[in-house]
């Protein structure tokens, strides 16, 4: 089995199956910096403009997670976990009226992990 880019915790898996269930299907973009600097931000499948610059790391939930290719050459020696905190953003982001933010958690991949990395999924 591949080593996932991106994962989900239990709380954060269960807001987004309760966003799926009032939204439908769903896309996360980590955010480069803009307004609440740089957090996962949920949106309804086709409400975020993609962009040739934009890479896909995998899935977390049935929802496929982009970010920038700028900002991925930061991370991409990192698993993200994204999980979810009781707060307010000032983003855009579909769980904010709930009371909550996403926010993303990283750590190193270990050498055995980082040879065995999903594949990652480029705009056409």
């Amino acid at each position: 089995m591949k080593t996932p880019r991106v994962t989900v915790t239990p709380a954060a898996a269960e807001v987004i199956q309760k966003l799926q269930n009032q939204y439908g299907a769903l896309m996360f973009h980590q955010s480069g910096g803009c307004c609440d600097g740089s957090q996962p931000m949920c949106f309804e499948q086709g409400d975020f403009k993609l962009g040739y610059s934009d890479v896909c790391l995998g899935e977390i939930e049935n929802c496929p997670f982009w970010m920038s290719r700028d900002q991925f050459e930061y991370w991409k020696h990192t698993q993200l976990t994204i999980d979810v905190v009781p707060g307010r953003g000032s983003s855009f982001s579909l769980e904010i009226p709930l009371g909550l933010r996403f926010i993303t958690q990283s750590r190193l991949f270990s050498e055995a992990e980082a040879q065995n990395l999903s594949d990652l999924k480029f705009m056409d």
